[in-house]
């Protein structure tokens, strides 16, 4: 059996009061999802890159502020390098939500201005607020002035009847000048009637010349490139007009890719980790999570694509597909779909 060799252990605190990454970088980061970037998946990440930059869901002020801000701040000292992304409009509320953030320990905190779902339209959350530059920029000074932590936006290159190249220009120069220095930019312009969020994630064309124009005209700002991004050589092309690519979809689906950020894009010596290694170094935060209540189907639904067009691949899915939502089902679920993916005799990272 391959002796196990996780980049990160399991940590069983509530909370991580206090305590962050030193240095991290841009250069490649993992998309906020809603659903999708969780505690359990980001865990999974972390196993397999250490400096790709991962982010939380999306999580809105008012959540924090009167619901239980403890259990969506939750994280472990293993997901780090981290950053929380807020959904809000209001300046007083972002500013007491980026002092949280702080206080959680997490890197950064990122404003949510490309979600395009009507219930955060309705709340002055999300793409919407592309409409809105001042009240962005009103939320980001208020921001910076809360925390010592890095304060950059996630937004679109536009909505419908705002996407000219001008009306991005003026929201870059407001955001800017109340002090944000990251932007990083979904290549589409978000369609709030008449689309699903689903479909502006694919209908709305791409239009990634803009990002990289952004950067010309900007060179003072750092701009990540986001949108439909699936490979290393999209990525390496993206560098080189842009500072940063994040990737989202692609690194969930796919995340063994993940386990070649570090060579690939920090220069760090190539893993002999493999699969089975990433998903063994799992079991003691999988069993912590088991023991303090959360059910393994919670977890599991975040490793699925870890095999993703391996063999045996589609065995290991359907076992834990057929098996993790049981009345307590416990790691052995996990421990017995693994033993359905054939073991590599010699530890080598797969083409990503």
């Amino acid at each position: 059996m391959t002796e196990n060799t996780p980049l990160h252990s399991a940590n069983n605190s509530s909370a991580v009061q206090g305590f962050h990454s030193e240095n991290f970088s841009r250069r490649f980061s993992v998309a906020p999802m809603m659903d999708w970037t969780t505690s359990h998946f980001r865990y999974l990440a972390r196993q397999l890159s250490r400096h790709a930059l991962l982010y939380t869901e999306m999580v809105t002020t008012g959540a924090l502020i009167h619901g239980d801000t403890e259990r969506f701040l939750r994280h472990e000292p293993a997901e780090y390098p981290l950053a929380l992304q807020l959904g809000g409009s209001d300046a007083g509320e972002l500013a007491h939500c980026a002092k949280l953030a702080e206080q959680f320990g997490f890197d950064e905190v990122n404003l949510n201005v490309g979600c395009p779902s009507d219930r955060v339209q309705n709340n002055m959350i999300g793409a919407c607020l592309m409409g809105h530059p001042d009240k962005v920029a009103e939320g980001v000074r208020a921001m910076i002035e809360a925390t010592s932590l890095p304060v950059t936006v996630k937004h679109r290159i536009g909505i419908d009847g705002r996407e000219s190249w001008d009306d991005l220009c003026e929201f870059i120069e407001k955001v800017a000048a109340a002090g944000c220095r990251t932007f990083i930019v979904h290549a589409r312009i978000a369609i709030l009637e008449g689309l699903s969020p689903k479909e502006n994630r694919d209908v709305p064309p791409l239009k990634y010349d803009w990002v990289y124009a952004l950067k010309q005209k900007y060179p003072h700002l750092e701009i990540i490139i986001n949108g439909g991004i699936k490979t290393f050589d999209e990525c390496n092309e993206h560098l080189q007009h842009t500072d940063g690519v994040m990737l989202g979809r692609e690194a969930y689906n796919n995340p063994w890719l993940l386990a070649s950020v570090d060579s690939t894009f920090f220069g760090s010596p190539e893993s002999p980790l493999t699969r089975h290694d990433a998903l063994r170094a799992m079991y003691p935060f999988i069993q912590s999570e088991l023991e303090r209540g959360v059910y393994l189907t919670h977890i599991s639904r975040h490793l699925l694509g870890l095999f993703h067009g391996q063999p045996g691949g589609r065995q290991f899915r359907r076992y834990i597909s057929e098996n993790a939502h049981k009345s307590g089902a416990g790691l052995e679920v996990i421990q017995t779909a693994l033993e359905k993916v054939r073991e590599p005799e010699a530890a080598v990272i797969a083409e990503a």
